[in-house]
């Protein structure tokens, strides 16, 4: 019968022995599992400081956008108009008064019985308006209905014109109504002519449609300019959105007030500028902290961090205590502690006097821009540093593939490693499996002369009597 647990038939702790023996050899694969873990959290260090320093160059670019510095705000508590503010506008303040708001021009023809019947054969309509433009509709070969004529109309953006019908509820109950797309009198239509469509004895489309000539049999319900006053100063316009009449300010008409006068003030904003500096800072002192915290040495227990002694985090490190610490060579606010952003000694962060800040935002404002964004500014060199560190083949990316070419060689020799133990140990097994069958042969065939020894005894007593 074959021996399932080695040691059984020897009566020996093979088994026991076997698995010692294992845990002997398995001490070098624990060494590279090790090994390989140390190496697979310096990866993911490297993409605790990517995403660090992506969040840092982030803020950056935000403080290099336009609008950060030099926005006005528009404040106002009228009824009639809202106002935004560029940064191209002044400070001032204006009273302004609504008189009448922009309108769309409608037409409406004369009622007919039907909506699918045809207006005669073929057309072309030509559309003239306010501002002299013409727009054409060819009706040649198409539904000249009114159903037909609202579908073309409707399917051509161009024309400016939108379609549909009203019924009266009389005898003839179905009206064609236009409307122009766009408020004033420019995209009113001032001219409505008819070409090409017959019944044979006339035309019907031009009795439907005719507007702007002798015997018009459109009704109509004209457009209008809205018409502002700001300081006492008449302002029209084709829209309800007055983007000319104030420098860099944006009016948006909501409902006529006549006579009834509305202030507008304009004033600066730096709220946007702080707001993206005080951004920039903790951008700046959370990159610190995580290449702080990752390479940092614990002097009580010894113990190094993932990082510590690491040559590229250091240098990311350096790199970006450089582009802080630069300066403009002209000004009265050249360094960020002249605008109120100084060091810590102790923690290596920045932190903001925020009275310092708002003055300088106040009355410096052009040196501050310049210190942050200039040709050589802070948020300008920052960009410069990203493109060497974040870059596919940037210091991060280097020292990432560089860890991953390590890990690949350590898992190929934990399975060379590993087989080779198998190998070992399906041999240690082979030779105890047969040190076991031996001795229990050797045991077996020792109980065997022990008992034909006794046998002989036996019988040897046995002859005496």
């Amino acid at each position: 019968m074959a021996i399932s647990v080695i040691g059984v038939g020897s009566g020996l702790p093979l088994d026991e022995l076997l698995s010692d023996l294992r845990a002997s050899e398995n001490i070098a694969l624990q060494q590279i599992k090790t090994r390989q873990a140390d190496v697979q959290n310096r990866i993911s260090a490297y993409g605790k400081i990517k995403s660090a320093f992506e969040a840092f160059q982030k803020a950056g670019q935000t403080l290099s956008k336009e609008g950060t510095f030099g926005a006005f705000k528009a404040n106002t508590s009228a009824e009639s108009f809202s106002a935004t503010a560029e940064t191209s506008a002044v400070s001032g303040q204006y009273n302004i008064t609504v008189e009448s708001l922009a309108n769309t021009q409608t037409l409406v023809a004369q009622g007919l019985a039907s909506r699918t019947d045809a207006n005669g054969t073929d057309g072309v309509i030509t559309f003239t308006f306010g501002d002299g433009s013409t727009k054409t509709l060819d009706l040649t070969g198409k539904d000249t209905s009114i159903d037909g004529i609202i579908e073309a109309i409707n399917a051509d953006d161009s024309l400016g014109v939108q379609a549909t019908v009203l019924n009266d509820g009389s005898a003839t109950p179905y009206r064609l109504m236009l409307s122009s797309t766009e408020t004033g009198t420019d995209a009113a239509i001032t001219q409505i002519d008819i070409t090409g469509n017959t019944d044979g004895a006339g035309s019907p489309l031009e009795d439907l449609l005719n507007f702007g000539t002798a015997g018009s049999t459109l009704q109509e319900q004209a457009a209008s300019n809205a018409e502002i006053t700001v300081n006492g100063i008449t302002i029209t316009s084709q829209t309800n959105s007055i983007e000319d009449a104030i420098e860099g300010v944006k009016l948006n008409l909501t409902e006529a007030n006549p006579g009834k006068i509305e202030t507008l003030s304009i004033t600066r904003d730096d709220s946007t500028a702080k707001s993206s500096i005080e951004t920039f800072v903790k951008a700046y002192n959370a990159l610190q902290g995580t290449i702080k915290s990752l390479t940092s040495y614990n002097t009580e227990t010894q113990t190094a961090n993932t990082l510590t002694g690491d040559s590229m985090a250091r240098r990311i490190q350096n790199e970006a205590r450089e582009i802080v610490n630069s300066f403009t060579s002209s000004g009265d606010v050249r360094t960020l502690s002249q605008m109120g952003i100084t060091t810590n000694l102790t923690s290596g962060e920045l932190t903001i006097d925020q009275e310092k800040l708002t003055a300088a935002l106040e009355n410096n404002l052009g040196d501050v821009q310049n210190l942050l964004t200039g040709g050589n500014g802070i948020a300008t060199r920052l960009e410069q540093s990203a493109e060497n560190i974040l870059d596919a083949n940037g210091l991060i990316a280097a020292a990432t593939n560089g860890a991953k070419s390590i890990s690949e060689r350590l898992q190929e020799q934990f399975e060379t490693t590993s087989a080779r133990i198998d190998a070992r140990m399906a041999n240690y097994k082979q030779q105890f499996s047969a040190l076991d069958g031996m001795i229990a042969e050797m045991n077996s065939l020792s109980s065997y002369l022990t008992q034909q020894m006794g046998m002989l005894g036996n019988l040897s007593s046995g002859n005496k009597e």
